[in-house]
C-alpha cells in the first residue's frame, strides 16, 4: 500500500472536489472495462472506496479475483490535470463498511440512493500517477 500523507493539498483537493472518476478492470479475455463511477480517498488508510450494486460487473469481476483482490486504475482528469490510482481492489459487503463507504460518498457527492445490494470496493492504492 502506498503512503498517501504528505502529499500536495493540490492533490487532495484534486480527489475531494465533485467529479467522477473512471474506474478500470480487466475482463477474462484480457480487454479492459472502464467505467464512470463516484470515488472517495481516504489518504490516511492508503484507501479508495467506489460504492455499487453487487450484482454489477466489476463488483463480479472483483469478487472473481478471489482474496488477493483485482489489479484496478481509477483515474480523475480535469483539463490538463490529472491522477491515477492503482492498487488492488476487495469487495466489502458488511453493513459496518458499506455505511461507512455511503457516509464518504455522500461528503463528497450527494447521499447516494437506497440500494440494498450495495457493496464496496476497496482499492488498496500501490501506485499513484498524474501531475498533481
Amino acid at each position: 500500500m502506498t503512503d498517501l500523507t504528505g502529499r500536495g493539498a493540490e492533490f487532495y483537493e484534486f480527489w475531494r472536489e465533485r467529479r467522477l472518476a473512471t474506474l478500470s478492470t480487466v475482463r477474462a479475455d484480457g480487454t479492459a472495462h472502464v467505467v464512470p463511477v463516484g470515488v472517495t480517498l481516504d489518504d490516511e488508510a492508503g484507501l479508495a472506496r467506489v460504492i455499487t450494486s453487487g450484482d454489477s460487473h466489476k463488483a463480479r469481476q472483483v469478487l472473481a479475483a478471489g482474496p488477493a483482490g483485482a489489479a484496478v486504475a481509477l483515474c480523475q482528469v480535469d483539463g490538463r490535470r490529472w491522477s491515477t490510482l492503482e492498487g488492488r481492489a476487495v469487495l466489502r459487503a458488511d453493513a459496518e463498511s458499506v455505511a461507512d463507504a455511503e457516509r464518504r460518498y455522500a461528503a463528497r457527492y450527494r447521499v447516494p440512493r437506497v440500494n440494498p445490494r450495495r457493496v464496496v470496493l476497496e482499492i488498496a492504492v500501490s501506485r499513484v500517477l498524474g501531475n498533481l
